[in-house]
Order: structure tokens, then C-alpha cells, then sequence
């Protein structure tokens, strides 16, 4: 069974192995040879060879006790700066950082609770099907371990994320995201003697930026202009700005029309602009996909059987939605159904990050229901 101290321990282990993104290879050698003591077949992809990273995705089978579908764990290997030489302390049940870097809960937490759900599963009273592990890389920096997975690796068509906060809560509706990226050329000219002669690829930037929607643009779409660059002094009419921006919707054909309402408005901005020589102003446009959405049914088996292995508790698991992505949004858009649940981290990407024990312990608990009622296909709509 689940064993609270075991957690606490492993995850101190954890967190002080320092894994940025593209710097996995220590944490991801350590997880092999306890994966690897656990009994699972262990093997990497050749993600790093995409990503400039050290280590590609580690991927892990275990077999099963019962002859059931596979079922899928996931957390993330790579941790946000500032995250290393973390020193972290454990205060009246919440583990935290000295303060001076991130604690990297966000998503050790949730390789902590997959390892002690393996462990535990090894007591032969407790019936499971076979398991599988991913362990990604450079998730921090665009799901970037995730997107180069190997997807062939994968027998599971179903299985959960280990990243989010809310232990009684199961997301089940992620958005999909498009980031921009609009160059803006004009003509430099000194700003004193001949501004007339210049074309102010800044402020073009800015009549762009005015005309794009920005926010919450309703309930389940926003919108943000992110980044400016442009300009090399005061005295001299810019010549180039650049503006980095990203879109965001549940509804794919609502990101649909909100793309081309940002693109629009840059256009138009640039077009409307006296004509220069060379072709100017000019306006390049990048549109790239970041990822994809994520929306799963209430009633599909995956939601059931955390529900049912909730209920099996004493408590209870809501659905709902985020507005960020994850790697489930990846795994989705490959025909696993992915929920993501949470380990109970809070404050992540800050030096206040923390999370409590108790809540590690509980989502283990939750985890290792869920095997022990998939194997006997109970509830699980199997």
C-alpha cells in the first residue's frame, strides 16, 4: 500500500537533482535504474535529437497481474528556472524550497507519486493491468518531449497526466493555442533632420496591436500580445519591430476565426501605410500551432474510472477545464484520451512554490484504485 514516508523520500531525491529543460540526462539515468529495481522495461526515444536536449523520453512498460488494456502515467522530467541546487525544506506537512529557486514540484511531485503507484502495486493483493510510463523531456518549453514522442512506443489508449494542482479534480478540456510571430519592416531615416524620409516600423507595430481583440475575448477564448521588440534609438526612425503574440480557444473553429482577425489586423496596418521605396513596408507572418486541444466526454471510461475509484474512497472527482496545455493535449491529438490530475503543487514557476504530502499521498492512493478497479473492469466502462 501507499506509504507516506516512501513518498517524502523519493521526492526529496527528486528535487535535488537539478533537470532543467534540455538537462534531463541525471534525473532521467536515475529513474531508469529505479524503474528498472521496480521490474519495468525501460527505454528512451530519440526525442533529443528534435529537441537539443541530453536525454530523449523515457518510456517504461510494466506488465500486469491482469489481462486488461494497458493504462498510461505520465509526468514531465524538466523543471523552469530558477531550479537548481534546490534546498528544500519540509514545514508542518508542505515541502518547499529555501526560498532562493523554484522547489520543482511542478512535475517532480508527479513522478514521486507515479513511482510510489508502481511500488505499491507490487504487493501481490493488489490486481493490475499492464502499465505504462512516459517521462518527457522539455515540457517547460512548448511540450516540446511530448510533440517528438515516439507514439509507436505506446500500447495505451487511455491514462492520466500528473500536472496540475486540484487532487479532487479531473480535467478533462484543455484549449489549443497558436503562437504569432509578425516582422514588421520599414525604412530607417534620423529622426531630426528627415523623418519624412522614414517609414516607423514601430509604430505600425502598435496600429497592428490596437486592432488585434486582446484578453478574454469570451469564456473559453483569450488572446495576448506577449512580447514587442524594435528600434535602435531614439534619434533614428525604426526600420524593423517585431511582435510575438499567442491565441488560445476550446473551440478549434473559434481559434480558427481569432487567427485570422490577428493577421488581419496586421495587414491591414502595413497596407494602409504610405508606400516606400524596395517594397516597403513588408510584413512577414508566422502562425504556428503550439498545441493542440483536448476534450474528452464525461462519460468516456477514462473520466469513469478515476470517478469510480474516487467514490471507492470517500471522495469525490469533479471534471472541469484549464487554460493551459500540457502533454495530454499531445497524447490526445494522437488518439489517447489523456486527463491530466493533480498532485496538490501550488505557486509553481515561483520561489514560493509548495506542496503539501498529504496531498501526494492522496492522489498515489486515488492512482492506485484506479489500477485495482481498471483490472477488475469495474466502473471503468471497460
Amino acid at each position: 500500500m501507499v506509504q507516506a514516508q516512501r513518498v517524502a523520500d523519493c521526492f526529496l531525491q527528486l528535487v535535488r537533482i537539478d533537470s532543467p529543460a534540455r538537462e534531463e540526462q541525471e534525473i532521467a539515468s536515475f529513474l531508469k535504474d529505479r524503474l528498472e529495481a521496480l521490474g519495468a522495461e525501460v527505454f528512451f526515444d530519440d526525442a533529443d535529437e528534435a529537441t537539443g536536449g541530453s536525454v530523449g523520453n523515457l518510456i517504461a512498460r510494466f506488465p500486469g497481474s491482469v489481462d486488461v488494456e494497458p493504462m498510461l502515467l505520465s509526468a514531465h522530467m524538466d523543471t523552469v528556472e530558477p531550479g537548481r541546487g534546490v534546498k528544500p525544506l519540509f514545514e508542518n506537512g508542505f515541502f518547499r524550497s529555501s526560498g532562493d529557486t523554484i522547489l520543482g514540484s511542478d512535475d517532480k511531485s508527479g513522478i514521486a507519486i507515479i513511482l510510489e503507484v508502481l511500488q505499491s502495486l507490487k504487493d501481490p493483493s493488489l490486481p493490475h493491468g499492464p502499465i505504462e510510463v512516459v517521462f518527457s523531456v522539455c515540457e517547460e518549453i512548448g511540450l516540446m518531449g511530448a510533440k517528438h514522442l515516439d507514439k509507436s512506443c505506446l500500447q495505451s489508449r487511455f491514462g492520466y497526466v500528473l500536472d496540475a494542482w486540484d487532487i479532487g479534480k479531473i480535467v478533462t478540456r484543455a484549449p489549443a493555442a497558436n503562437r504569432f510571430t509578425f516582422i514588421i519592416r520599414g525604412k530607417e531615416s534620423h529622426a531630426g533632420a528627415e523623418p519624412e524620409n522614414g517609414i516607423n516600423a514601430v509604430v505600425l507595430a502598435a496600429k497592428g496591436i490596437a486592432a488585434c481583440p486582446d484578453g478574454r475575448i469570451d469564456h473559453e477564448t483569450t488572446c495576448n500580445i506577449g512580447r514587442i521588440e524594435g528600434g535602435t534609438a531614439t534619434n533614428i526612425v525604426p526600420a524593423s519591430a517585431v511582435v510575438h503574440a499567442e491565441a488560445r480557444s476550446h473551440d478549434p473553429e473559434k481559434l480558427k476565426n481569432l487567427t485570422r482577425q490577428m493577421v488581419d489586423a496586421f495587414r491591414q496596418a502595413v497596407e494602409m501605410a504610405v508606400s516606400g521605396s524596395a517594397g516597403l513596408p513588408s510584413l512577414e507572418v508566422s502562425v504556428e500551432e503550439d498545441f493542440p486541444h483536448t476534450c474528452i466526454p464525461e462519460d468516456a471510461p477514462v473520466v469513469l474510472l478515476a470517478k469510480r475509484a474516487a467514490e471507492n474512497l470517500g471522495r469525490t472527482m469533479k471534471t472541469g477545464s484549464v487554460g493551459g496545455g500540457s502533454d495530454a493535449n499531445i497524447f490526445f491529438s494522437h488518439g489517447i484520451e489523456a486527463c491530466v490530475i493533480g498532485t496538490g503543487m501550488r505557486d509553481v514557476h515561483t520561489v514560493r512554490e509548495n506542496v503539501a504530502l498529504a496531498d501526494m499521498v492522496a492522489c498515489a492512493e486515488l492512482l492506485v484504485e484506479m489500477a485495482r478497479v481498471h483490472a477488475g473492469r469495474e466502473g471503468s466502462g471497460s
